[in-house]
């Protein structure tokens, strides 16, 4: 009988558990005030609560990461050659990581997701720089090595993010709302809403 209480206490809790994530998953949207500018004295709270930790920069998405951006870069590179043009990977990446996190029930998996979006999205830019300056070094006859054409790319992506780590607070700060950034915006709201669908989808099943 002691046990029998005890085990459906416990199945009480477990899914009074599982009910109050769902619902704090479901509430996670975007602030009225996440695009446009900011009033004075207005204060713009993210979608990820400061005061909370969250699984961001792990294994998982780190690996996951640098596997998008082994993938996509192939792919724009050999589009990039063939048409003289590359595409932007986040949104693809994006959902590709919030189906990832849904098929292996990732709890909180925003933060992970984001860093999984934000290093494969590097793989059409770093492309770009290499796939449009090699052509040229061969139709004019110039003497390039592989190990010289890798070094230029990897100073040009290290120098591109240290040039972004001094502009990140001006442009994410203090001009929030001033430029419209189409991709990013709807990137972020790709990513915001793949928690709502993972609810659902749980619900479902």
């Amino acid at each position: 009988m002691t046990k029998a209480i005890a085990s459906t206490q416990l199945n009480h809790d477990y899914y009074q558990q599982k009910n109050m994530e769902n619902n704090e998953k479901q509430n996670i949207e975007l602030p009225e005030n996440a695009f446009r500018e900011l009033h004075e004295g207005e204060e713009y709270k993210p979608v990820m609560d400061p005061n909370k930790v969250y699984p961001e920069v792990t294994p998982w998405s780190v690996s996951w990461g640098l596997i998008m951006v082994v993938l996509f870069s192939a792919a724009a590179a050999y589009l990039g050659l063939k048409v003289g043009q590359v595409f932007e990977a986040a949104i693809p990446i994006a959902i590709i990581a919030i189906g990832m996190s849904s098929a292996t029930k990732r709890k909180n998996a925003l933060g992970e997701n984001v860093i999984i979006q934000s290093i494969g999205a590097c793989s059409g830019a770093v492309v770009a720089g290499g796939i449009f300056v090699m052509p040229a070094i061969y139709m004019l006859d110039l003497q390039a090595s592989f190990f010289q054409i890798f070094i230029a790319a990897a100073l040009g992506g290290v120098l591109g993010i240290l040039f972004l780590i001094p502009f990140r607070k001006y442009f994410v700060k203090e001009q929030h709302g001033k430029y419209p950034f189409p991709e990013a915006t709807a990137t972020t709201q790709v990513l915001v809403s793949g928690e709502k669908v993972e609810v659902k989808l749980n619900l479902c099943f």
